[in-house]
């Protein structure tokens, strides 16, 4: 993939655009709705979603494993959450989840924008450990399955 590339999946969920934004920006609880990341944790003294703030998060897919320390770039209670994942110190990918609130519900859109040219052993992961050809369209599948995930839980009585 090259920089620029972006992808989008949206869902409308039965919850307030605050209540959301905090489900979301509490990264602890990512590996519930996302079918790679098995889990996160805030780190270097961060406690929550802050601008600055770093998390670990904690990959899988197939055989392939892996982790990254995000940093938090937008936090924006009921408006976006969002975060960056640096490679080799450099930003890779944006991830961005940003709340539009109508009469009866959230649309919460979850999307990603690649900052620079995935390396070539991405590529090569992708498809050899991963089993994943496209990796735009499993992104964007992925995407729609945590929104899914989400919703569920959000909407789930308490």
């Amino acid at each position: 993939m090259k920089a620029g590339t972006r992808g989008e999946a949206s869902i409308d969920v039965d919850s307030s655009p605050d209540a959301l934004y905090d489900v979301v920006s509490d990264v602890r609880r990512m590996g519930e709705w996302s079918p790679e990341c098995r889990s996160c944790e805030w780190v270097g003294g961060a406690t929550g979603a802050a601008v600055g703030a770093r998390f670990k998060g904690s990959n899988r897919r197939g055989v392939a494993r892996w982790s990254t320390k995000p940093q938090v770039v937008v936090a924006d209670r009921g408006r976006e959450f969002a975060f960056v994942v640096n490679h080799l110190g450099r930003g890779m990918t944006k991830w961005s989840y940003k709340f539009e609130p109508s009469a009866a519900h959230t649309k919460v859109t979850e999307s990603f924008e690649l900052l620079r040219d995935l390396p070539w052993y991405f590529r090569v992961a992708d498809r050899r450990l991963m089993g994943v050809d496209d990796r735009k369209a499993d992104l964007e599948a992925g995407m729609q399955e945590t929104l899914e995930r989400l919703k569920a839980a959000a909407e789930r009585p308490s």
